[in-house]
């Protein structure tokens, strides 16, 4: 009798320890699933942060480390477009209210003359006057002028000025939060030859884009300033008239919201009104 007591101990000590095995098991199993699950959330995280595009301009910059990407990169949403500042010289304060969420389209036929257009951004600041190269940058201009047509521009904030490293405006997304498109992409088309030096001066106007080729849209950006960056952006125009208001606007500075010398401009610029005409016409 004694020995099979024994034996049913050494049996209940037996089952014990394979019932705390399995215990341990499940609980580590429990604890990777949720370090995965934890590492995955991270991942989303970080890529929507990056990926909330529109765009991302890399400037060959010497300070990496001063101002956000290039124009592309996604600044902090905002429920207004109001400025933080008193008017600057030429300017109203200057609101909109941006879209919940952009006007899609599909990407339209290309229709254009490859001849030369004239935008008319008018503003709050004032007429800020473009020339726009259809025949260089054929399938960007015919976009910009679908959309102008549409109205798309129309009531929209530029949502971001860069005063530090790169000296750009970015403008064209409704959404004013810098990820905002027209429901299409465009190529690239017309990128600056040289890599080293300046390659998108002053006057310069531009397609913003992300960190993937093939991927801009409706934003873009007016280049105050020379300024240097990795030539991935397209070049669909020029600054005719107007340049004199950026740099105004520039003087104002940014909400640093970014980075700093990165953000909403203090000076809110308003797009009231755009229109385009082809030159000539």
């Amino acid at each position: 009798m004694a020995g099979s007591n024994k034996r049913e101990r050494q049996l209940a000590r037996e089952k014990y320890q394979r019932q705390q095995a399995r215990r341990a098991q499940q609980r580590a199993r429990r604890k990777q699933r949720q370090q995965i699950l934890a590492s995955a959330i991270a991942v989303v995280a970080v890529l929507a942060l990056v990926g909330g595009v529109v765009l991302a301009l890399h400037g060959s910059r010497k300070n990496k480390s001063s101002s956000a990407a290039a124009p592309g990169s996604s600044p902090s949403a905002s429920s207004s477009a109001s400025s933080a500042v008193l008017p600057v010289a030429g300017c109203t304060k200057g609101t909109a209210t941006p879209k919940a969420k952009a006007p899609s389209f599909k990407a339209p036929a290309l229709t254009i003359a490859k001849t030369t257009y004239t935008a008319t951004l008018a503003t709050n600041c004032g007429s800020i006057v473009l020339s726009l190269d259809g025949a260089k940058a054929p399938q960007t201009v015919n976009s910009f002028v679908f959309l102008a047509g549409k109205g798309y521009f129309n009531g929209t904030s530029c949502h971001r000025l860069t005063t530090t490293g790169i000296y750009v405006l970015q403008c064209g997304d409704p959404t004013a939060t810098g990820s905002g498109g027209p429901g299409y992409t465009l190529p690239e088309e017309n990128l600056p030859t040289a890599v080293k030096g300046v390659n998108y001066p002053a006057g310069t106007v531009a397609m913003a884009r992300t960190q993937q080729k093939h991927s801009g849209g409706s934003q873009f950006f007016l280049v105050y300033k020379d300024t240097t960056l990795n030539a991935d952006y397209t070049i669909f125009g020029k600054i005719t008239k107007g340049l004199d208001i950026l740099t105004r606007v520039a003087g104002a500075g940014s909400d640093n919201s970014n980075n700093q010398g990165d953000g909403k401009p203090n000076q809110a610029v308003v797009l009231q009104k755009v229109t385009v005409t082809k030159a000539g016409s």
